[in-house]
């Protein structure tokens, strides 16, 4: 019996149960789900983040939703109040975005303690953070303007 996969192949022997089992011919795609990063920003230090994938990009679009919208109208508005506003909430959505995204941070100590996510936002140098959210954006396959918002 021959296969459509090239993948499977049968073999001719039949075992004692009756019949033989596929075998694969080739190995299987490994796929890892976290990338790790040297840090630009810090030398020394590496950081892993979550990459993409359907489910993931389901809950960060829910948890962003809503403030993603009030921050666009916000910055539509032509009042200086309503600018603070928007970057207020554009700042709190790269919290979640890092929130969501960073997995763990290598080689890195902040006030005695090992790094984290809440740690690094509350913390941490904003350059090692900006950098930190800005590599989880590219993960999430955001254009450079998506990025600046």
């Amino acid at each position: 019996m021959k296969f459509m996969s090239r993948l499977l192949k049968q073999s001719n022997e039949t075992s004692e149960g009756g019949g033989s089992a596929p075998v694969l011919e080739k190995s299987a795609s490994n796929y890892e789900s976290v990338v790790s990063i040297h840090s630009k920003a810090v030398s020394g230090v590496i950081f892993a983040i979550h990459r993409m994938s359907f489910g993931r990009r389901m809950e960060l679009s829910r948890r962003i939703r809503d403030l993603s919208r009030k921050a666009e109208f916000l910055e539509a508005g032509s009042g200086r109040q309503e600018k603070i506003e928007a970057n207020i909430l554009a700042q709190e959505i790269d919290a979640m975005y890092l929130e969501w995204g960073l997995l763990r941070i290598d080689g890195f100590i902040i006030d005695g303690e090992p790094a984290s996510a809440a740690r690094l936002l509350e913390r941490g140098p904003e350059d090692l953070t900006r950098e930190v959210v800005s590599a989880i954006k590219e993960q999430c396959g955001l254009s450079e303007s998506e990025i600046k918002n």
